[in-house]
């Protein structure tokens, strides 16, 4: 049965009493998880209020008692990962079982350049990405020192007190789609792969090419999780919806992978990317975060699974 979250965009107008108001609904409607981004800005447009990610996730671990958390994703480019599996080990200490990791390569332009941080060449970058899931992964389940020396990242007798494994696996996941240097990566490091906005096809392509990265790896394809992280257009009645379409068709939307509908339309849409080998699905609001009754009746329509 596939998990249904809800992803927020925190760079798009997130406040604290948002976050709030979001985190206790998504509790209380039935979600599976609340995941959300990590950025300081949209690529482009004005600057809207923003929330820290890591904070923003200590509080709804605090605050709630079911649902799993996470990013999807935090970029290495700017988030230190000795720095960053340190906060998830906190977080997972804090919910044991709740936080997923979620990690990537960057890849906004923007803000790096506009807090001085160097998103690299694409090999560079990928080769710190690499390093950063190689600490990562010792960090989180090594019980004493670990070292590691590389071209980004040094480690020397380095250790998490307790270490994250002693509250049970905290899970490592790798998102995006790219099948010569995201897969593989997912296939040697991830306990989660995490496609991003594809439509059925590619799923299965990209699905089975990770089993066969996980066989050549020594791993079992049952080993990584699947999920898929997609826009929803939800309207509570057609013409909600039709406001929300604001001229796009629905139709060509759901052929791409998104999901568009009133709560009847909902379930059958799921219910294919179950069938197209998603075990948890993310769906990433982007309409009105001060609309709690619509993330409410979503979530009512998604609660368990379908």
């Amino acid at each position: 049965m596939i998990d249904v979250g809800l992803m927020i965009e925190g760079q798009q107008g997130v406040t604290w009493p948002r976050w709030q108001r979001i985190a206790l609904a998504v509790e209380e409607a039935g979600y599976a998880g609340l995941y959300r981004s990590d950025h300081f800005t949209d690529p482009e447009g004005p600057h809207l209020d923003a929330l820290e990610l890591w904070t923003s996730l200590t509080w709804a671990a605090a605050n709630t008692a079911r649902i799993s958390l996470g990013p999807v994703v935090a970029p290495v480019s700017f988030r230190d990962p000795r720095i960053a599996v340190w906060q998830a080990a906190a977080i997972h200490a804090l919910a044991p079982g709740r936080l997923r990791l979620g990690l990537g390569a960057g890849w906004n332009e923007r803000e790096h350049d506009e807090w001085g941080f160097d998103l690299l060449g694409i090999d560079d970058r990928f080769q710190r990405f690499t390093e950063a899931l190689e600490i990562a992964t010792r960090l989180a389940r090594t019980v004493g020192p670990v070292s590691y020396s590389g071209k980004f990242y040094t480690l020397k007798d380095a250790e998490i007190v307790p270490n994250p494994i002693s509250q049970g696996m905290l899970p490592i996941v790798v998102g995006g789609n790219g099948p010569r240097r995201t897969l593989p990566l997912a296939a040697r490091y991830a306990d989660e792969w995490n496609g991003v906005y594809i439509d059925h096809d590619t799923f299965r392509a990209r699905n089975q090419l990770l089993d066969d990265l996980l066989r050549e790896e020594g791993r079992q394809p049952a080993e990584v999780r699947r999920t898929l992280m997609t826009r929803i257009i939800f309207g509570r009645d057609e013409h909600q919806l039709a406001e929300r379409l604001a001229g796009e068709n629905a139709d060509e939307l759901r052929a791409a992978g998104q999901i568009v509908g009133t709560a009847a339309e909902i379930p059958d849409q799921l219910r294919a990317w179950e069938a197209a080998g998603v075990q948890g699905i993310m769906l990433q609001w982007v309409d009105d975060l001060d609309d709690i009754l619509g993330i409410t009746a979503l979530g009512r329509v998604a609660a368990g699974g379908i």
